[in-house]
């Protein structure tokens, strides 16, 4: 009897879709049985076959992994003196020792070519890019599709570098990724730059590194095969090939491998290594500065384009690395290079919009960094509020002047104020602010700062209210549009509505109130301003002063209710189509 299986809703058709758009879109897809027999090498290396799977190892983590993990999991004893040799990874110590010691042998023993050296340096370029822009860029974030033939020519690249399978490096490279700078970071750069170079690789770790999944490379038959067939490729690509290519190119068998071979090996490894380390304490950082990563040229010099690294932890999947076209990224050139030749596609950029965020947060934090060691003036929240008759007799014993609503004591100003004191004295006990704002003269930023350091009180109305009482009363509309100056009440009503309009509406209406709809003074000459009986002045220091927001209210607890959008908004401006490489 067959049993009827319950249809399976949208959200578990998501999940469960095998084989997945992504894995569509590899050349290299192919998940079929791995060969039952591992090869000698490998058994003697303890290297298993991978096995293709469709689950990923860290489907079942807890959402409170990171937590519970740092919390709960035990560390091994510091090293010691005496535990030091029994705790060193003795593959990974001989290939970074053994490799120097040999071509520094090779230098003394080994005469000069020019051809040689030029090999040399091809060859480091070479494996180089098998390492960037193979299994970081390709495997690691797949921030491109690449062909299978350019993937089994970077799988041999990489092989060369002898940095380990394009498994085993992805898969250690996505954990860095994940848990940057904590202890589930296998080369934390809080651990020490050393220990970030090379120090994880040669003595064994103290913690296990946290869970990343590589399932989708075990899908992959070009990892498959490389991962299979790892021992051989390491000693054919790293000393064969290069002793091989100068012996019978140009009769130069130890200089092929002495430096084309051991010296090179030594250049890239020490290459790869100083993303881990210099590119995590040289630079800066204009994307974030939540983790360690920086940008610096220097870097980028040494790791083959891979030093603009604060760009790189903050978007990824990007193929780039260096985003400026005068920038030293030849790996970011290298991939577009093959992608004219359709042997790689689906470049993915993160949109230019999100990338200029993060360059403005920066900026922004670094502007308040600045604005915290400045002094700014009195906030109208801490200043008294005093009446006109109050400020008339309080400017009998002091120089107090009145502009746009701020009461300003300007008596150790006055001798030195650039226009003649006379200017001042005659405006003491007054409100100045149409003198102030073009009346007389057209103040600078500079001025206006400066008086705003000045301020001792503020004016009950905003302006000279006893003067204006002989007036009729205005309505808040014609105040708005025919009388700059007006009586200084305003009905709650009035308040509120300014409050409840945006910034530049309100900029405006402060403009029309103090001048009215048409400014009387010739195009681009100074509008004289007089008080505005709803805002006080702000000085230019300030109308751009960076202030903290806070959590908005949940939209529940204001009473509102919509339905959801039906597209997001990075689709609908079509952000995730160049995200995801669709769109150039």
């Amino acid at each position: 009897m067959s049993t009827a299986t319950s249809p399976q809703t949208p959200p578990q058709q998501l999940r469960e879709r095998r084989p997945s758009p992504v894995d569509k879109l590899d050349p290299a897809f192919e998940p079929t049985t791995p060969d039952k027999e591992e090869s000698s090498f490998n058994k003697l290396a303890g290297i298993k076959n991978i096995k293709p799977t469709f689950e990923p190892s860290d489907r079942h983590i807890p959402d409170n992994y990171v937590t519970y993990t740092l919390e709960h999991q035990k560390s091994l004893p510091p090293y010691t003196w005496k535990t030091l040799f029994q705790n060193i990874q003795w593959i990974s110590f001989l290939a970074l020792t053994l490799t120097p010691t040999i071509a520094i042998y090779g230098i003394f023993t080994t005469s000069w070519n020019s051809k040689t050296a030029i090999w040399s340096v091809v060859y480091y370029f070479f494996t180089g890019l098998g390492i960037t822009a193979g299994y970081h860029r390709l495997w690691a974030h797949r921030s491109y599709n690449a062909s299978v033939p350019l993937q089994f020519v970077l799988a041999l690249a990489g092989a060369g570098a002898v940095e380990g399978s394009i498994k085993w490096w992805s898969r250690g490279h996505r954990a860095h990724h994940r848990y940057t700078d904590t202890k589930l970071d296998p080369y934390s750069a809080h651990e020490g730059f050393w220990h970030a170079h090379v120090g994880w690789m040669l003595v064994a770790p103290r913690t296990k590194i946290g869970s990343a999944d590589v399932s989708d490379l075990s899908r992959n038959k070009v990892v498959r095969w490389q991962h299979k067939n790892f021992v051989p490729l390491l000693f054919l690509m790293g000393f064969i090939v290069p002793t091989v290519v100068a012996g019978l190119g140009w009769g130069d068998w130890w200089g092929g491998f002495f430096f084309a071979g051991a010296a090179r090996l030594c250049f890239v490894h020490h290459s790869t290594f100083c993303v881990n380390s210099l590119a995590h304490w040289l630079g800066e950082q204009p994307f974030d500065n939540k983790h360690t990563p920086r940008d610096h040229f220097i870097t980028a010099l040494c790791t083959v384009g891979e030093g603009y690294h604060n760009f790189h932890h903050q978007f990824p999947m990007d193929f780039r690395n260096a985003i400026k076209w005068y920038q030293y990224d030849p790996t970011k050139w290298f991939i577009w290079t093959m992608s004219q030749f359709k042997l790689a596609s689906h470049l993915k950029r993160f949109p230019d919009n999100e990338i200029k965020k993060g360059q403005y947060t920066m900026k922004l934090q670094q502007l308040q960094e600045q604005a915290e060691q400045l002094k700014w003036p009195q906030s109208s929240n801490q200043l008294p509020v005093i009446s006109w008759d109050d400020f008339k007799i309080e400017s009998q014993e002091r120089a107090l002047i009145a502009v746009h609503g701020f009461i300003h004591d300007c008596s150790s100003f006055i001798e030195d104020h650039p226009g003649g004191a006379h200017l001042i004295k005659r405006a003491i006990g007054t409100d100045a602010t149409t003198a102030f704002f073009g009346g007389v003269y057209d103040h600078s930023n500079a001025a206006h700062n400066l008086l705003a350091m000045m301020r001792v009180g503020i004016l009950d109305g905003g302006m000279e209210v006893e003067s204006l009482k002989s007036r009729p009363a205005e309505s808040v509309a014609s105040s708005a549009t025919n009388s700059p100056v007006s009586s200084a009440s305003a009905s709650s009503v009035d308040i509120q509505s300014l409050a409840d309009q945006d910034e530049d509406h309100r900029l405006h209406q402060t403009q029309l109130n103090s001048q009215g709809p048409v400014p009387k003074a010739p195009f681009g000459q100074p509008q004289a301003v007089q008080a505005d009986r709803w805002t006080l002045s702000v000085p230019p220091s300030e109308r751009y002063r960076i202030v903290s927001t806070v959590p908005d209210v949940r939209p529940g607890l204001l009473g509102r209710s919509h339905s959801l959008e039906k597209i997001t908004r990075a689709d609908s401006r079509g952000e995730t189509a160049v995200l995801i490489g669709e769109k150039a």
